[in-house]
């Protein structure tokens, strides 16, 4: 093997470990050292220190353990040469405990938990824990989650920075949350990796492919949760990003405009992501403690497993929403409930609920609910008042797709 070669199979062998094994040792680096910059400045000079012996000396059995192990000793390296120049305290050095043997991968696993928990930790705001869980579990840069989140990047570092700042003279510990406390805290866990979901599923704006990448690296986050801690609701909340995810290729047009469910190539459908969603459901369904992300998941089971969208069980539809509505009671799942309750009733049984949702008060700027009305008085034949719904939820819709779908809708009304 020349030289070249060797160099180039090197590198490869090191990017993989860095992509295998960075955001693990950085876990770890974190839970040693307790601050989210020092870990990540140990973990940059332990790779530095590799890309220097390894080729020498060979790739280490364990490359995690040599890389937190190293990488604790540059941190303690650094902070014995800041001690001499300013008023460090030397104590500080003797907090850093010496637990860099080889560990199991449950004890590593542990790591990731508590860097999650960390990151979404309630004292912090909702922007600072998806920013925050992105950057410093996903490892995505911050010019990349500004630009999926159409921020400014001196906006998105100026709330990184003071989420880590709040973590460390708030002294949040980096720890799982006791038993009591979980259901709790894992339910902000799954909203913030919803949202990053919900962000990356968005065809709104934004750089495409990257919008897509947001969505995976929701799920890949919540395939690490559910290995951490296979709860009901973490296998729902992945089971719903996988069957909403198995209908990407499908909810477009080569034209970039909405595609309807029913309308929508079945054939294009994701069938591995909707057979592990639907697996999913089952186990929490199973469990007896099925949530509201568990109850969603199995309403987009029963459309993800329908042959055909006419052969769309509506009524166990309608049943599953009447569960959710029991276990978190919120008026955009009444309205979902009346859109299901129409297609099993017919319009006219839909229009009847969702005008008694509107006529509470309850979502009158949500333009979802006057694209719906609009679409049963359209259906009943009744198009002046489904002129005036569809005119109602243009004026408050933001996604462009969605805008030109209902401006032909609105086109499309006789007279």
């Amino acid at each position: 093997m020349t030289a070249a070669v060797a160099a180039q199979s090197f590198a490869a062998r090191l990017d993989a470990i860095y992509r295998a094994e960075s955001r693990r040792a950085f876990a770890t680096l974190v839970r040693l050292l307790g601050d989210f910059d020092t870990a990540e400045e140990a973990l940059h000079d332990a790779f530095r220190a590799a890309l220097e012996q390894w080729p020498r000396d060979g790739i280490p059995q364990n490359p995690r353990a040599w890389l937190v192990s190293t990488g604790r000793f540059k941190a303690i390296d650094g902070l014995r040469r800041r001690a001499r120049f300013d008023t460090t305290d030397p104590e500080l050095l003797e907090e850093i405990p010496d637990d860099t043997a080889e560990r199991d991968d449950d004890s590593i696993e542990d790591d990731r938990l508590r860097l999650i928990f960390t990151c979404c930790h309630p004292a912090l705001s909702p922007d600072a824990q998806v920013a925050l869980t992105l950057r410093e579990v996903c490892n995505l840069t911050t010019e990349e989650i500004a630009q999926a989140f159409l921020t400014a990047a001196p906006t998105l570092a100026q709330r990184i920075v003071r989420a880590k700042t709040k973590i460390r003279e708030a002294r949040i510990p980096y720890e799982v949350p006791a038993q009591a406390d979980l259901s709790q805290r894992l339910g902000m866990v799954l909203r913030v990796v919803y949202l990053v979901f919900n962000e990356g599923y968005s065809a709104s704006s934004g750089p495409t492919l990257l919008r897509a990448d947001l969505s995976g690296e929701a799920i890949r986050l919540g395939r690490l949760l559910v290995q951490l801690l296979p709860e009901p609701e973490a296998m729902g909340l992945l089971a719903l990003m996988l069957l909403h995810e198995s209908r990407r290729a499908a909810r477009a047009g080569t034209d970039g405009d909405i595609v309807l469910l029913a309308e929508q190539d079945r054939a294009l459908w994701n069938r591995e992501q909707i057979a592990e969603g639907s697996a999913l459901v089952a186990r929490a369904l199973r469990s007896g403690r099925a949530g509201p992300y568990a109850l969603q998941a199995a309403v987009a089971a029963v459309h993800a497993n329908a042959a055909r969208a006419d052969s769309t069980d509506w009524h166990e539809i309608v049943g599953l929403y009447d569960m959710l509505l029991a276990v978190e009671p919120s008026p955009v799942v009444e309205l979902n409930r009346a859109a299901a309750v129409a297609m099993r009733d017919g319009p006219g049984a839909g229009l009847v609920l969702i005008d008694a949702i509107l006529g509470r008060g309850d979502l009158l700027d949500y333009h979802l609910a006057h694209a719906a009305r609009a679409d049963m008085c359209r259906r009943l034949g009744a198009a002046a008042d489904a002129r005036k719904s569809y005119e109602r939820a243009i004026a408050l819709v933001r996604q462009e797709p969605e805008r030109r779908f209902l401006e032909r809708r609105l086109a499309d009304l006789p007279g």
